[in-house]
């Protein structure tokens, strides 16, 4: 009984390929861009391994879930390397052509790659995701090849978004907002933190679902936190109860396609204490200043250090916990950041027209202080050529959300200022 197992499986015929979510010229135009520095940089070819590059250079998003999973470009073809537990799906989505490699031996992954980089000399691979094991594992399948970073270069074209790019991004604040207004409708004392985060999370994949009816719903997720769980812009959900006073902190992140945008806002359950509204000003105030620095030439460091400013007059500058705000696009929160633009002090990158980052200050005041909590408010803006545009809705501040008991009964009219606010 002869029992060999292939190493490399043939998928690609198992199903029409979905509408995908940008335009043929879109996707050339990312893997051209890709292509021209291989040129420049006299590389053979580019193995890819992160999520946000395949995803954004391919238009599928792999599930890690143990499993190498890659995307090799060439001068003349682009392809992904995918596990056969994932059967047709990959090639469905791919922008490109597949290869599915199976798992009855863990050399199999690098028989389909070094097939698909024969007699490459230069070959380009993520230094920031490739750890030291599979490095290994790759000078051994490689012998003889130097290995070049093409992550920098990648993450400097990602940064530069298309119309396309824009215009989807556009679409999914809308969705964030919706978010946020079933945040606001869900609050009242007594409702536990997860009870409003699934709220709002069912309210953004609903929509997503109307908005890009063949797309993969995954991802989408709310971060609800009351009282002291609001001091970290990350944690978790958990089944704490709404307090009246309590501040609240909404964070509603859509994600279609591997991207990611974000909508976070300060509230309060009924009523808020004079310094708990002295601080959430203060901070708005931040906010509505950091918009203003956003335009081309500005240098991100600088938007920094000018915002300081603002916090240290108020002697808040000791409570601020992170940076300004970052860039937008292909990201989540297990993977992808492009780096290279985050307003922080040691980020000199220089905006330009077509990024897409937030202005997203936050203070956090400890647990036995007066005003004690997270505050921290959040819009994404595009830069553009003469300023910035800012597609974020959803109001803020406490003329608008200290959400009295019954907060459903203020979702129309957060939702309509929401709406009024859009370009």
């Amino acid at each position: 009984m002869n029992l060999a197992r292939p190493a490399v499986v043939d998928y690609r015929n198992n199903g029409k390929k979905p509408k995908p979510t940008f335009s043929d010229a879109e996707m050339k135009r990312r893997q051209d861009g890709i292509k021209g520095w291989m040129k420049k940089a006299k590389v053979d070819a580019c193995l890819f391994t992160s999520y946000h590059n395949i995803n954004y250079l391919s238009d599928f998003l792999y599930c890690y879930f143990g499993r190498k999973y890659g995307l090799v470009i060439t001068p003349n073809k682009t392809t992904s390397v995918t596990a056969a537990i994932d059967g047709g799906q990959p090639a469905r989505r791919t922008f490109g052509d597949n290869v599915t490699y199976t798992d009855w031996s863990k050399e199999n992954y690098f028989v389909a790659i070094k097939a698909l980089m024969k007699g490459a000399r230069r070959i380009g691979i993520e230094f920031d995701h490739v750890n030291l094991d599979f490095r290994k594992q790759l000078e051994d399948a490689f012998p003889g090849v130097e290995f070049v970073d093409v992550a920098a270069p990648s993450m400097r074209l990602r940064m530069i978004k298309s119309a396309e790019e824009i215009k989807h991004i556009t679409k999914m604040t809308r969705i964030a907002d919706i978010g946020g207004a079933a945040c606001v409708e869900a609050i009242a004392v007594g409702v536990p933190e997860h009870e409003v985060a699934l709220h709002s999370t069912q309210a953004m994949v609903r929509e997503i679902a109307k908005v890009w009816p063949q797309g993969e719903l995954l991802d989408t997720w709310t971060w609800f936190q009351s009282g002291v769980n609001t001091d970290g812009a990350h944690n978790p959900v958990t089944s704490k109860k709404i307090r009246k006073g309590d501040i609240l902190s909404l964070n509603c992140f859509p994600m279609v396609a591997g991207y990611y945008v974000a909508l976070e806002r300060t509230l309060f359950a009924e009523t808020a204490s004079k310094e708990h509204i002295r601080l959430w000003e203060i901070n708005c105030h931040v906010h509505d200043e950091g918009k203003k620095l956003l335009v081309p030439g500005a240098k991100c460091s600088d938007v920094a250090k000018a915002l300081n400013e603002i916090y240290a007059k108020h002697d808040l500058l000791k409570y601020r916990t992170f940076g300004y705000g970052h860039s937008f696009g292909v990201l989540c929160h297990y993977y992808g950041r492009e780096g290279g633009l985050e307003l922080r002090e040691d980020c000199d990158t220089v905006l330009e027209p077509g990024m897409v980052v937030s202005m997203e200050p936050m203070i956090m005041i400890p647990e036995g202080q007066k005003g004690a909590g997270g505050y921290r408010e959040h819009d994404i803006l595009v830069i553009t050529e003469k300023g910035n545009r800012n597609i974020t809705g959803f109001p803020y501040g406490p003329e608008h959300l200290i959400v009295k008991a019954g907060g459903g009964s203020r979702k129309k009219a957060v939702a309509k200022k929401s709406a009024k606010k859009k370009r």
